[in-house]
């Protein structure tokens, strides 16, 4: 069963290839290394989600993005928008670049990025030199996890840990925008 850690147990664990939950803006969310295909495959199978969808990634900053992404397609007239929103509570749908593991991409040519102000999601990004893959915790289908005992209770015995923090206060997950169109994805 997995126990609430610090932020340095957190990453050991994410090296190591486990998948945690740990606090964003608006529910608890979880992560793992997004280079780790066997910890994103156990995420997912977690979650209940198919790998085609893709998965969002979250970072501390826009440079530990930019090996996943092609920063060269994104349109000028999008950047200042995308650029100001971050660090922020949206998320955007990039160009992704050639390197991007399709586990993360799913069927998509695209990938979903956030430059967090979640201080513990900041934190964890910084001390990892990496993102996080970023997707709520809870099983496809079922409400997201806004409550820790509540979250260790249905997914305790699935993951390996839960990060200490509290919830950001947003009232609802991210945003997501296409940086292409501009358009809303998930509001």
């Amino acid at each position: 069963m997995a126990e609430i850690v610090s932020m340095q147990t957190a990453a050991e664990l994410v090296q190591a290839g486990e998948v945690i939950a740990y606090p964003t803006e608006a529910v608890f969310g979880l992560g793992c290394d997004p280079q780790n295909e066997a910890a994103v495959m156990r995420l997912l199978a977690i979650k209940q989600r198919p790998v085609e969808k893709g998965l969002i990634l979250i970072a501390a900053d826009y440079s530990q993005l930019l090996p996943y992404i092609d920063d060269a397609a994104i349109p000028l007239e999008r950047r200042a928008e995308i650029f100001s929103s971050w660090p922020g509570h949206i998320s955007w749908v990039l160009p992704a670049s050639a390197k991007a593991p399709t586990w993360i991409t799913g069927q998509h040519s695209s990938i979903a990025v956030r430059v967090s102000t979640h201080p513990v999601v900041r934190a964890l990004c910084h001390t990892l030199a990496m993102p996080l893959v970023s997707t709520s915790a809870n099983r496809a289908g079922e409400p997201a996890l806004i409550d820790s005992a509540e979250l260790l209770r249905q997914l305790g015995g699935d993951i390996a840990a839960l990060v200490a923090g509290d919830l950001g206060g947003a009232a609802q997950p991210s945003q997501i925008r296409d940086a292409i169109s501009g358009q809303v994805l998930r509001s």
